[in-house]
């Protein structure tokens, strides 16, 4: 057995998990888990990263001695270094309003369509590209001569060595899918310098070793080497799909649902783009074709609204809630930012014409409904533009927790469900990591090893689907 931390950042929260892998055997244990809560400042919303990279280390000093460290979160967002490799100001959040505006002015010297083309990734508002654009002609921009992802930055302050991880700087919207290299045309056009970007390295790539200070600050011995894993989140969590074959849909739950294929080709087609599917990369050379959706965000800002009441009384009571009754359209942006969720779906709801639900049962109940139809959508509507059928759909993530969204899902789609592992992307971050050592084989063994080990729950589709058909079709008329 060997034991391997995962630094896994989620929007909400962060965690340090331990792993220990043998030839037939895989643990996770949560050393340490800590809040991860943005701050609004004048200029606008900011991830406050040293009170997370001070998580991190407590969570390592948790941990104990490990025999490797690799680190994923969320994707795009990025923090400057200066010509002394000093931090200029805290990151900025994908949810900061500064990126209004922004796609447009991209679109003026690279149309939406050619963009696409070249580099494969769906539009949303607050790509890299856009903030980049966003950020043009700012003094820390001007100053910046580094320019690191959030895991990147963090295994920089680690290590003391610097790198672009390749499954997260795929959804910069500056990758060219084919390639797996920069898209140099794209970037030249926009007058952005690739040179603000650390080397790329691969998931499995070594990334250093912990720092002196980092070892006396954790209490480890050293050498510890940190191992690249696929760094965005949503890379290493499909990476932990417990498949057994090709003919699967995965959807990766959280604050966002990803849902969508593992390919091994792009698919770059004008179909493509106007369905809004993006083509990020993955492990060993895979393709990630999948759609954003708002996910359980909605809930979550709802949850807040009303003062965090008891979720499983609420899920229970949304539970006897007539089903469909109301939906809404859990990709539209309208939601992407925080603040009176309640009212706004209550809203959305009564600007359609549909029963406007106002206890926290209908709107949770409309919430998980909306969630189930879109996955619907975004899982049928891969298969076909991947002329790619699948079998069944895994959900892995904080939503396998969420029985009731787990049932619809399979209800929605007509297909069994499988749901887990919860813990995906931290579990594929440590068989990334172990896999680094020899201790696993591919991406199939790595599957297998999950499927034995790891708790599953399936769910079979039951229900109307006319039912489903109908409320997808009322979706589409508005």
């Amino acid at each position: 057995m060997r034991s391997y931390a995962a630094v896994d950042l989620g929007a909400s929260s962060g965690r340090v998990m331990v792993g220990r892998v043998g030839p037939d055997s895989l643990e996770l244990a949560e050393a340490h888990r800590f809040p991860n809560r943005p701050v609004r400042v004048p200029e606008g919303l900011r991830w406050d990263v040293l009170s997370l990279y001070a998580g991190v280390l407590q969570g390592l000093r948790a941990a104990g001695q490990v025999d490797s460290v690799g680190i994923d979160s969320w994707a795009v967002d990025y923090g400057l270094l200066d010509a002394d490799g000093a931090l200029l100001g805290n990151p900025v959040h994908y949810r900061d309003a500064r990126t209004e505006g922004a796609a447009e002015k991209v679109w003026a010297t690279v149309p939406a369509a050619e963009l696409y083309a070249a580099t494969g990734l769906q539009y949303a508002p607050f790509n890299t590209l856009y903030q980049l654009a966003a950020a043009h002609g700012t003094r820390q921009l001007a100053h910046a001569r580094r320019l690191l992802l959030i895991p990147d930055l963090l295994a920089y302050w680690l290590t003391g060595e610097q790198g672009t991880e390749l499954t997260n700087a795929s959804t910069t919207q500056l990758i060219d899918p084919v390639t797996g290299d920069w898209s140099y045309d794209i970037a030249a056009r926009l007058g952005i310098d690739l040179e603000l970007f650390a080397p790329l390295r691969r998931p499995g790539d070594p990334a250093g070793l912990l720092r002196a200070e980092v070892l006396q600050e954790t209490g480890l011995t050293g050498p510890v080497p940190v191992t690249t894993v696929g760094s965005h989140d949503t890379a290493s969590a499909v990476a932990a799909v417990p498949a057994t074959g090709e003919r699967f849909a995965y959807i990766c739950t959280g604050t966002w649902s990803l849902a969508g294929l593992e390919l091994t080709a792009p698919v770059l087609t004008e179909e493509s783009r106007a369905a809004n599917f993006t083509n990020e990369l993955g492990l060993d050379g895979t393709v990630r074709y999948l759609r954003n959706i708002m996910g359980l965000w909605l809930l979550q800002e709802c949850l807040r609204a009303w003062g965090e009441p008891d979720l499983g009384a609420l899920l229970r009571e949304a539970a006897a809630v007539p089903a469909l009754r109301s939906v809404v359209d859990a990709g539209d942006a309208a939601f992407l930012a925080p603040g009176r969720m309640p009212e706004r779906i209550a809203e959305a709801c009564r600007a359609s014409g549909q029963p406007v639900p106002g206890t926290p049962a209908e709107i949770t109940r409309c919430i998980l409904d909306s969630l189930a139809l879109a996955h619907r959508r975004a899982v049928d509507e891969a298969q076909r533009l991947a002329d790619h059928p699948v079998d069944v759909v895994h959900i892995v993530g904080g939503g396998t927790r969420n029985a009731l969204l787990c049932q619809l899902t399979a209800d929605a789609c007509g297909l069994p469900v499988v749901a887990g592992p919860t813990e995906a992307a931290a579990l594929g971050n440590v068989l990334v990591q172990a896999r680094a050592h020899q201790l696993v084989g591919d991406r199939a063994d790595m599957r297998r090893l999950l499927a034995r080990t790891q708790t599953l729950t399936r769910y079979e589709p039951r229900g109307d689907a006319e039912r489903w058909r109908e409320a997808e079709a009322r979706l589409a008329t508005r």
